[in-house]
């Protein structure tokens, strides 16, 4: 199956531009689309992936927002550059459910995602390897198109490896609202993926978001402006990801309810990094970039925060 609804159309216009999801449109203006919107959103790609430097390549993994790209396509872009696609074969997307509820992970029911790029194919054989461990269910097309977390890192995935085409495949993965025995069950089945350098896992998360209306204002008002408390509360969580220890981030999550919308996907990250660390694999991960859509000064105002890392296997 084909999942036409997993398409682009950069609105103009629009603050930020928003990836359209019309199946009717896109069906009767496939053609069209790409021709209008394509060339236009490859060279926005171009430009961002141009202002960045590979200085942690060829990553293993990266964690990238999957918010509107006015706001984060230059601090995704940081992730996306440590990207090697002479390296690579298989790109593994988890991203989060925000709109419904999975206590396990999901596979899509598509065989193509189409961008105005170019088609993306799913890695069958793979997806049947995760399907037989019993772990996995299938979420609808309906679901996969009203999901943006996994749909947001198509076109950067598109753009970095166009290189190579037709000699890569993606493994998009819905994970759900995991607890820690099951990001640690999930993560040690990733752990032989993520050793196998012809493989990328891309994290799909936003951090903190602040604000009445996401019914979080968590501040600490020795770090003065309500932001630099976000930023401090955000660099504590990269801080425990950067040592890749799965337990800490949890107690951190536990102890400050940050709203970082990806925990699960990087729980799962963290705990497959440990497995392998206990296997005695080297690795490490840096953060390259951290961003915020605004910041915040009052209680009435609400923000959303970005960043931008990748993880290295020697």
């Amino acid at each position: 199956m084909t999942n036409s609804c997993l398409n682009y159309c950069w609105e103009k216009n629009a603050n930020p531009p928003s990836m359209i999801l019309a199946n009717k449109l896109l069906q009767q203006n496939q053609c069209s689309v790409t021709q209008e919107y394509g060339p236009q959103l490859s060279n926005q790609l171009d430009s961002w992936l141009a202002q960045v430097q590979p200085s942690l390549r060829p990553a293993r993994a990266v964690i990238a927002p999957h918010a509107g790209y006015t706001y984060c396509g230059t601090c995704a872009a940081h992730a996306y550059k440590q990207v090697d696609p002479l390296h690579t074969k298989h790109v593994f997307i988890l991203g989060p459910s925000h709109h419904v509820h999975l206590n396990g992970c999901a596979l899509s029911s598509a065989s193509i995602c189409k961008t105005p790029l170019y088609d993306l194919n799913i890695d069958q054989q793979i997806y049947a390897e995760l399907w037989q461990t019993g772990l996995f269910e299938r979420m609808s097309i309906e679901v996969d198109e009203e999901e943006h977390s996994i749909e947001m890192h198509l076109p950067f995935v598109a753009k970095v490896m166009e290189s190579r085409r037709d000699d890569f495949t993606i493994v998009p993965i819905l994970v759900g609202s995991l607890n820690d025995s099951r990001e640690k069950e999930y993560g040690k089945l990733f752990s032989k993926y993520l050793n196998d350098p012809s493989n990328l896992f891309v994290i799909s998360s936003d951090f903190c978001h602040w604000g009445h209306r996401f019914r979080y204002t968590y501040y600490d008002e020795t770090h003065g402006e309500i932001y630099n408390s976000v930023k401090h509360l955000d660099r504590m969580g990269m801080d425990l990801i950067e040592q890749l220890d799965p337990v800490a981030f949890s107690n951190y999550l536990k102890k400050y309810r940050n709203t970082i919308c990806g925990r699960h996907p990087i729980g799962v990250l963290l705990n497959a990094a440990t497995e392998l660390k206990n296997m005695g694999v080297g690795m490490s991960f840096t953060f390259l970039n951290y961003a915020q859509s605004s910041h915040c000064r009052k209680l009435q105002d609400s923000s959303v925060s970005y960043a931008a890392g990748a993880l290295l296997v020697p």
